[in-house]
Formats: C-alpha cells, sequence, structure tokens
C-alpha cells in the first residue's frame, strides 16, 4: 500500500498568511473514470490507510464489503501534520478544522474529481465532513457523519484542554494523554463489563490499569508528539458556524442527503446533540436520517460494532 502525494496546496490561516501545504492520500478501486467517488475522512489517530491488513476501517471498505472498492473508488487524505508524513505546521494555534476542509477540497479537485457520491468521516472525520459540506454546499449526493457533531461542545473543549496541558507538561506526555483519551472513548459500562476489578495475575495492578497502560504506549510506539498536539488541536476546533453565520442559512443551500449515525453511549459527541441537529434540518426541509448504535462501548463503538455499521451502511451503498 502506497501513498500518492500532491505537492502543494495553498491556503490562508488564522494568521493571514498564505500556506504551501503537501497532502498525501490513499485511493483504492476500479479507476475514476469507471466508478462514483468515495470520501472517507479518518478519525484522530488513524490515517489514510481505510482498508487492507493494516487498514483501519478493513471490515467495511474493500472488496466485496460494504463500501466495495470493485465498485466504489474510494479515496482518504492524511490530514496534514499528523507525523504520518513530515509536514508540520509552524503553530498549531493558526489553523482549525475549516482549514482541512479547505485543503481536502483542493485536493479533490486536483485529482481530478468533479462528483463525490458520499463523504463519510468518524470523530473528528465526521467534523471536517460537516465542514466539507458547509464551505461547498453541493460537494456530494450523501454526507454521512458518523459519532461526531458539527461543533465542538464545551466537553469536547474542555478534554482537548486536558489533553494538550497533560501533552505539554509530562514526562511521558503520548502514553500519559491516550490514557486519559482512553475514557473519553469508552464508557463505565463498557470499562465495568470487561474488568469487573479485577487484578492483573498476582500483581497488585488493575487489568484496567493494565489496559490503559497498553493503549498509551501502543499510540506512543506509532504516534508522534507533535502530530498528537496537532490533531487533538483539531479536534477542539470543529465549528461551520465560526464566521457568524446561522445554522439555517448554511444549510439551506446543501444539496447532500444527510445521515446522522450516532452511539448511544457516546461521551464524546452526545447523541441528543446529534437529534437536536436532525431536527433542525428536518424542519429545514432536508432529506436527512438519523441512526443510532446501540452499543455500551462509547464513542470507540463505531471501530467495534461493525454489524451495526453495515447494516446502516448498506442502505446508501447498496449498489
Amino acid at each position: 500500500m502506497n501513498l500518492s502525494k500532491l505537492k502543494y496546496i495553498d491556503i490562508e490561516t488564522n494568521i493571514g498568511g498564505a500556506a504551501k501545504i503537501p497532502l498525501s492520500y490513499y485511493i483504492e478501486g476500479p479507476g475514476l473514470d469507471k466508478g462514483p467517488v468515495v470520501l472517507i475522512n479518518h478519525p484522530l489517530t488513524a490515517n489514510a490507510f481505510f482498508s487492507g491488513s493494516e487498514g483501519w476501517w478493513n471490515q467495511i471498505v474493500g472488496p466485496r464489503k460494504v463500501i466495495d472498492t470493485n465498485f466504489f473508488n474510494v479515496i482518504s487524505f492524511n490530514i496534514p501534520g499528523n507525523g504520518i508524513d513530515s509536514y508540520r505546521w509552524d503553530s498549531i494555534d493558526e489553523i482549525h478544522t475549516g482549514h482541512i476542509a479547505k485543503l481536502f477540497l483542493e485536493g479533490v479537485k486536483k485529482i481530478g474529481i468533479s462528483e463525490i457520491f458520499a463523504i463519510i468521516g468518524g470523530s473528528i472525520g465526521g467534523g471536517i465532513s460537516w465542514e466539507m459540506v458547509a464551505i461547498f454546499p453541493t460537494i456530494c449526493k450523501h454526507l454521512i457523519p458518523i459519532a461526531s457533531d458539527w461543533k465542538s461542545t464545551d466537553w469536547v473543549i474542555a478534554n482537548t484542554f486536558i489533553q494538550k496541558k497533560i501533552l505539554e507538561n509530562s514526562n511521558d506526555p503520548i502514553r500519559d494523554a491516550r490514557m486519559h483519551a482512553m475514557l473519553m472513548y469508552r464508557s463505565h459500562e463498557s470499562l465495568k463489563s470487561r474488568f469487573k476489578r479485577t487484578k492483573k495475575g498476582k500483581s497488585n495492578l488493575f487489568n484496567i490499569e493494565s489496559w490503559l497502560i497498553h493503549h498509551g504506549q501502543a499510540l506512543k510506539d506509532r504516534f508522534t508528539l507533535r502530530g498528537y498536539l496537532t490533531v487533538n488541536h483539531l479536534l477542539g476546533k470543529i465549528d461551520i458556524l465560526r464566521n457568524k453565520q446561522e445554522f439555517d442559512s448554511l444549510m439551506l443551500p446543501v444539496s447532500s442527503q444527510i445521515h446522522i449515525i450516532s452511539i448511544n453511549s457516546d461521551l464524546l459527541f452526545l447523541a441528543n446533540e446529534n437529534k437536536i441537529t436532525y431536527n433542525r434540518l428536518k424542519k429545514l426541509g432536508k432529506i436527512c436520517s438519523y441512526f443510532e448504535i446501540n452499543s455500551i462501548h462509547g464513542h470507540d463503538a463505531f471501530l467495534i460494532e461493525n454489524m451495526q455499521i453495515k447494516t446502516i451502511l448498506s442502505a446508501i451503498f447498496n449498489k
């Protein structure tokens, strides 16, 4: 599996300067002239490799899967600065998810894609998907944000603030920040059902502690501190209304069918917030649907409850 690269894309940053950003991406499918295009925006610590043995969504995307790469051309961009390539932002304070959305839109254009069947994203990838449609209301036929929102709520902002402080001040920043973050991505019931206050062998270490240490070390082994700081910063900066528009006026020109997928136990992006969005869209006369994954596993359920995800997506991607 190899990444393709677009050398430079120009954008204006928060500090008013122009930046030239390289953009890397992965594409799989029958050929752009032979099938519709699906854009997948990856979650926080994932990357553009959505399929194959190392793909983060290989249960959903690939040959003869729900999103069938024998039929669909599936593309995914890496979030610049996430550590997968060598690019580093001069200052992460100069960017937000709207900038990433603009980069992806320009990337799609440079590749020569004029029509997108679906834009789909999980977690921060869903937020970027909302941002893309807010910027370009006719970009896709289907918008599918999963376990996400068009805004970073106070809860998300607070947790990314704590993550930032851990990353800046800990002696073992990636590991410690990841251990804290795992509590955002799971739920009380998920941890209770799995660990039951048991200890690891004959040691005094609780199994939940061992699990947290494992996940912290695993991310430390494959991620960079700068990359983690970048994506964490972006997670707290999702906001399609940052330029003071009204939600209704911003959504009225959107031609996409919008399929919102939430998780009943998600502590990061609450299902209730997405129900409010769905009801607002319905009042605007938008073609939209709301689905809720039933799971004890919290935010990460969109990576765990594959059968429910397959059932929901199969109706949209039925060829």
